[in-house]
């Protein structure tokens, strides 16, 4: 059975499932105003979805924007993301860069978590964690798929991954076209959760038809999920205090 991961003041496993809100500005100033939201808020973590940011080849402006945002957060921990376009993300940028970005904010000391796509291959998924855990950086190694759900077999096969190159957190999304998918993802979760998983995971299968997954996570063994704050980082995403709303009201009765 999976155990728990501290971080900071945010116990991960534990209780309710935790919620990331995703920071999707384009400009240095719309960042730090929608991080100003967040922390007002008290939000559980904050991820920055650095794909939609307008000087994302700029490592340095990168930088300047992930001091800023540790400034403002203060102690709600900080998940750096960089969505690659063939896994729904809003740019593509060369596998070498990608490794130079990650690593660099690794290195900064001003993230928490960094997101490593799992099938970026093996060498650079290696090389990149091992940076990680070195800077004393955790790591969440994420899958997504846009088009589809696959089957549940190969959805363990992935999370199992993830696990076995040493991420701490394990994540997947995936696509429905149909209810049953749903309840395949639904269903992958638990079997890794109960069978595989010795760290926490994060699973959702997205949009509206999706939208189950992203509550009912604490009965499955997601240990977080996604809310918004404004702007939205994929579809299915609900406002993050009406989620919150929801996940007390399972967490209550379970």
């Amino acid at each position: 059975m999976p155990g728990t991961l501290r971080v900071r003041s945010l116990e991960i496993g534990l209780n309710r499932p935790k919620v990331i809100t995703p920071i999707v500005g384009m400009s240095y100033d719309r960042i730090m105003e929608q991080a100003g939201v967040m922390r007002d808020m008290d939000v559980d973590m904050v991820e920055w979805r650095s794909d939609f940011y307008e000087d994302i080849g700029d490592a340095a402006e990168t930088l300047r924007v992930m001091h800023g945002l540790r400034r403002l957060l203060g102690e709600i921990p900080i998940l750096f993301t960089f969505r690659t376009k063939k896994e729904g993300g809003e740019r593509e940028i060369s596998t070498d860069y990608y490794t130079e970005l990650n690593t660099a904010v690794a290195q900064s000391g001003e993230a928490d978590f960094i997101d490593v796509e799992i099938f970026s291959g093996d060498e650079v998924v290696a090389r990149l964690i091992r940076t990680a855990h070195d800077a004393k950086v955790l790591v969440v190694g994420s899958n997504h798929d846009f088009s589809a759900t696959p089957p549940r077999e190969e959805l363990v096969k992935r999370l199992r991954k993830m696990q076995d190159m040493g991420a701490d957190i394990l994540k997947i999304a995936v696509m429905p076209k149909c209810k049953q998918d749903v309840l395949t993802l639904l269903a992958a979760t638990n079997e890794m959760y109960e069978q595989y998983a010795d760290r926490p995971l994060i699973t959702m299968s997205m949009s509206s038809m999706g939208l189950l997954s992203r509550l009912s996570g604490e009965m499955f063994g997601s240990a977080m999920t996604f809310g918004a704050a404004g702007g939205t980082s994929a579809p299915g995403q609900i406002p993050v205090r009406d989620l919150e709303q929801v996940l007390d009201i399972v967490h209550k009765y379970l």
